[in-house]
């Protein structure tokens, strides 16, 4: 799928998945706009900054940053996808996963990723939620 420069938002508070995931972002085409937490991401909602497609860690400055942060999102643009990412289950052992209709509204995201991810994994969801 050509990326036609959409813009990824890429929020996440571990560095080394940012500095992995947006070079490889950018190389596929995209506009990548990196936020290193919730609160960064907020002050770039605040200030308008345009995206098509946002990509949230679950677990920031908060346990339940994620869950904030996708809430606001979506209530600011309710057709714009929300993919979350989370280590919940390597860091737990804990399975967490919003496979139901009921789960997905509740926890607001558009789709749901384990991490580690693998980027063809990423890639493949940002093709389908941007149709």
């Amino acid at each position: 799928m050509e990326a036609e420069r959409r813009t990824v938002l890429i929020v996440d508070d571990d560095a080394d998945f940012l500095d992995q995931v947006c070079p490889r972002l950018a190389a596929d085409g995209f506009q990548v706009v990196r936020a290193e937490g919730q609160a960064a991401a907020e002050d770039m909602l605040r200030a308008g900054t345009a995206y098509d497609v946002a990509v949230v860690d679950l677990m920031m400055e908060h346990a339940d940053s994620g869950f904030v942060l996708c809430h606001h999102l979506k209530k600011a643009a309710p057709g714009r996808p929300v993919i979350l990412v989370t280590g919940v289950t390597a860091e737990t052992g804990l399975e967490f996963d919003a496979a139901t209709g009921e789960e997905r509204r509740w926890v607001r995201a558009d789709a749901m990723l384990a991490k580690p991810i693998r980027y063809e994994q990423l890639r493949r969801e940002i093709a389908r939620l941007l149709g």
